[in-house]
Protein backbone atom coordinates (compact mmCIF):
# COMPACT_ATOMS: atom_id res chain seq x y z
CA UNK A 1 0.00 0.00 0.00
CA UNK A 2 1.41 3.67 -1.04
CA UNK A 3 2.19 6.15 1.34
CA UNK A 4 -0.82 8.47 1.45
CA UNK A 5 -0.83 11.68 3.25
CA UNK A 6 -4.52 12.67 4.78
CA UNK A 7 -5.57 16.42 5.36
CA UNK A 8 -8.33 18.08 6.58
CA UNK A 9 -9.39 21.16 3.99
CA UNK A 10 -12.42 22.80 6.26
CA UNK A 11 -12.63 25.95 3.50
CA UNK A 12 -12.94 23.35 0.76
CA UNK A 13 -15.60 21.11 3.73
CA UNK A 14 -13.74 18.04 2.19
CA UNK A 15 -10.76 15.61 3.77
CA UNK A 16 -8.34 15.07 1.08
CA UNK A 17 -5.81 12.26 0.07
CA UNK A 18 -2.32 13.10 -1.44
CA UNK A 19 -0.48 10.96 -3.07
CA UNK A 20 3.46 11.58 -3.96
CA UNK A 21 2.12 15.34 -3.97
CA UNK A 22 -1.14 14.85 -5.47
CA UNK A 23 -4.29 15.74 -5.20
CA UNK A 24 -5.45 11.57 -4.43
CA UNK A 25 -8.93 11.77 -3.87
CA UNK A 26 -11.63 13.81 -1.76
CA UNK A 27 -14.34 13.25 0.78
CA UNK A 28 -16.80 16.65 0.82
CA UNK A 29 -19.05 16.61 3.74
CA UNK A 30 -22.02 19.56 5.27
CA UNK A 31 -21.89 20.48 8.99
CA UNK A 32 -24.80 21.42 10.95
CA UNK A 33 -24.53 21.55 15.12
CA UNK A 34 -25.00 17.64 15.46
CA UNK A 35 -23.94 16.08 12.08
CA UNK A 36 -21.01 15.44 9.36
CA UNK A 37 -22.96 14.31 6.45
CA UNK A 38 -20.32 13.13 4.30
CA UNK A 39 -22.38 13.54 0.63
CA UNK A 40 -19.38 12.64 -1.84
CA UNK A 41 -16.35 10.73 -1.94
CA UNK A 42 -13.99 10.51 -5.18
CA UNK A 43 -10.69 8.94 -5.80
CA UNK A 44 -9.19 9.76 -9.02
CA UNK A 45 -8.52 6.73 -11.41
CA UNK A 46 -4.94 6.75 -11.73
CA UNK A 47 -4.99 6.25 -7.62
CA UNK A 48 -7.40 3.37 -7.84
CA UNK A 49 -6.40 0.53 -5.90
CA UNK A 50 -3.68 2.11 -3.69
CA UNK A 51 -5.69 2.34 -0.46
CA UNK A 52 -6.54 6.33 -1.28
CA UNK A 53 -9.96 5.50 -0.47
CA UNK A 54 -9.51 3.46 2.63
CA UNK A 55 -7.07 6.26 4.40
CA UNK A 56 -9.69 9.11 3.54
CA UNK A 57 -12.37 7.03 5.04
CA UNK A 58 -10.39 6.17 7.97
CA UNK A 59 -9.16 9.88 8.63
CA UNK A 60 -12.21 11.46 8.29
CA UNK A 61 -14.03 9.44 10.77
CA UNK A 62 -11.32 9.28 13.11
CA UNK A 63 -11.10 13.16 12.60
CA UNK A 64 -14.93 13.26 13.51
CA UNK A 65 -14.27 11.11 16.78
CA UNK A 66 -11.61 13.09 18.09
CA UNK A 67 -13.46 16.34 17.66
CA UNK A 68 -16.21 14.74 19.78
CA UNK A 69 -19.44 16.76 18.72
CA UNK A 70 -21.34 15.16 15.81
CA UNK A 71 -22.21 12.10 14.62
CA UNK A 72 -22.48 10.77 11.06
CA UNK A 73 -24.51 11.12 8.54
CA UNK A 74 -23.03 9.25 5.27
CA UNK A 75 -25.15 9.73 2.01
CA UNK A 76 -22.11 8.76 -0.09
CA UNK A 77 -22.00 5.65 -0.66
CA UNK A 78 -18.45 4.97 -0.31
CA UNK A 79 -18.63 5.86 3.00
CA UNK A 80 -21.47 4.10 4.04
CA UNK A 81 -20.15 1.07 2.76
CA UNK A 82 -16.55 1.47 4.24
CA UNK A 83 -18.23 1.86 7.52
CA UNK A 84 -20.46 -1.23 7.12
CA UNK A 85 -17.19 -3.37 6.93
CA UNK A 86 -15.76 -1.50 10.12
CA UNK A 87 -18.11 -1.74 12.63
CA UNK A 88 -15.55 -0.03 14.71
CA UNK A 89 -16.63 3.36 13.53
CA UNK A 90 -20.99 1.96 13.49
CA UNK A 91 -21.11 4.11 16.90
CA UNK A 92 -20.40 7.54 14.89
CA UNK A 93 -23.33 6.68 12.42
CA UNK A 94 -26.44 8.98 13.52
CA UNK A 95 -29.30 7.02 14.26
CA UNK A 96 -32.92 7.83 13.45
CA UNK A 97 -35.05 7.98 16.94
CA UNK A 98 -37.59 5.57 15.27
CA UNK A 99 -33.88 2.94 14.70
CA UNK A 100 -32.89 3.78 17.88
CA UNK A 101 -35.69 2.83 19.62
CA UNK A 102 -35.79 -0.63 21.58
CA UNK A 103 -38.27 -2.63 23.13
Amino acid sequence: MADVETTHNPDEHRYEAHLDGELAGFAVYELTDRLVIFTHTEVDSKFEGKGVGSALARFALDDVRAAGTRQVLPLCPFIKGWIGKHPEYADLVHASPASAATD
